[in-house]
This record gives C-alpha cells, structure tokens and sequence, in this order.
C-alpha cells in the first residue's frame, strides 16, 4: 500500500486532532488543524497593504495628468515669454523700447524655462514609478500581492486534509503541541487503501503470458 508521512507545511500550535489512530477516514476528512490566528492577521495585514497601494496608484495617476497640465501650461506661457522677449529686445535695439521692461520679460522667460525644467523631471519621475511593472501590474502592488499569496496558502496550510482514503498511524499529533515544518519528523503516517500486488517470476515461466490474459493467482500461507 501506499505509505504518506504528514508533515506540515507551516510551524503553528496544533488546536484540533479530529481523527484516532487505525481508523478508516476518507478522502478530505480532516486530520489535525492548527492555529490559523497568526496567519490569518497577516493576511488582513497584506490585504490593508494592497489597498493602499492601489489607492496610492490611483493618486499617482492623478499626479501624472496634473503633472502633464502643467507642463503644458508652463510651455505655453513660455513661448509667450519668449515671443514678448524678441518683441522687446528688437524696440530696445531701435531705441523705442523700454530696457527694464526687456529686463523684466527675460527675468520672467528664465523663471518660466526653470518652472518648465521642474515640471518635465516631475513628469518624468512620475511616469518612472508607473512604468515600474511586473505583469499587468504596477511593481509594489504585484509584490504587495505575491506576498497575500503566500500568506493565503499559508493559512490554508493550517488544516490539513486526508490525501486518499485510508487509515491513520504513527499518530503523534495532540492538542496544544507545537507542529514543526521539518520533513524528517512527520506528525503521523497514511496508509492509503488503495494496494498493488507484486510477484517476482522468472523469465522462462512467462514467455508464452500475454498482456489481457486470464490469469489464476496461488499465494503460499
């Protein structure tokens, strides 16, 4: 028969050993649960995480077209500034213009090209963070979601269920005893129901034996 050695896939405090030893169970009846708090407040945990990172994504987002009106705004009053400016240095160069007011408009054409600077690097940034993807997802929301994986099949690890039908033993497992991951110290052994028979024959006694043959099977006591 087919011989599986439990072991847990989590450390947690067994709470729930439902089953007795040489007894026949079925396949998914329950064999021992352990404590599922721990696991259970790190996914609540991961969970407020990922809500706030696509909350944050949401505002990035928002960021980025105000960002992107901006830039647009500022270039605009620049080409603006800078038509004012040629305007102004072309009269003061004929004497009808005035200097200061020239001053004045390429202070502010200076201003405007180091507004537009700023704008275009905060676009930029922006975009950077957004772009940062794994999959269909931005980077921090897919590890944020890669560790709520985990964590969920952690949890789930936490009630362990009967393979096959079969039979319990070697149970070592009680209430309040602390379950260890460690494949060498399984917590109980499972002896599924299901069996093969094996027999050993020499070559010689089985040259006429066909596949679908009928065959009659002696066993010595």
């Amino acid at each position: 028969k087919y011989v599986v050695q439990v072991t847990p896939q989590v450390r947690g405090m067994v709470v729930d050993v439902p089953v007795e030893p040489n007894v026949s169970v079925t396949k998914g009846t329950v064999l021992f649960r352990l404590d599922s708090t721990p696991f259970e407040i790190e996914v609540r945990v991961l969970q407020a995480q990922l809500a706030t990172a696509e909350g944050s994504l949401t505002e990035l987002k928002e960021q980025l077209k105000a960002a992107v009106s901006r830039t647009t705004s500022v270039r605009t009053q620049l080409e603006l500034s800078r038509g004012r400016e040629a305007q102004n240095r072309e009269l003061a160069r004929s004497g009808a213009g005035d200097r200061f007011a020239l001053e004045d408009v390429e202070a502010k054409t200076k201003e405007l090209e180091a507004q537009l600077r700023a704008s275009v690097a905060e676009e930029a940034q922006i975009r950077a963070h957004l772009g940062a993807t794994v999959g269909d997802d931005q980077a921090e929301i897919a590890k944020i979601k890669a560790q709520l994986a985990r964590a969920q099949w952690e949890l789930a690890q936490t009630v362990f269920y009967a393979p096959a039908d079969g039979t319990v033993i070697n149970l070592q497992l009680r209430p309040g005893q602390l379950a260890t991951a460690l494949g060498a110290f399984p917590v109980m052994t499972f002896v599924e129901n299901d069996f093969q028979v094996l027999a050993l024959f020499g070559q010689n006694e089985l040259h006429q034996v066909r596949a679908g043959d009928e065959a009659e099977i002696a066993l010595s006591t």
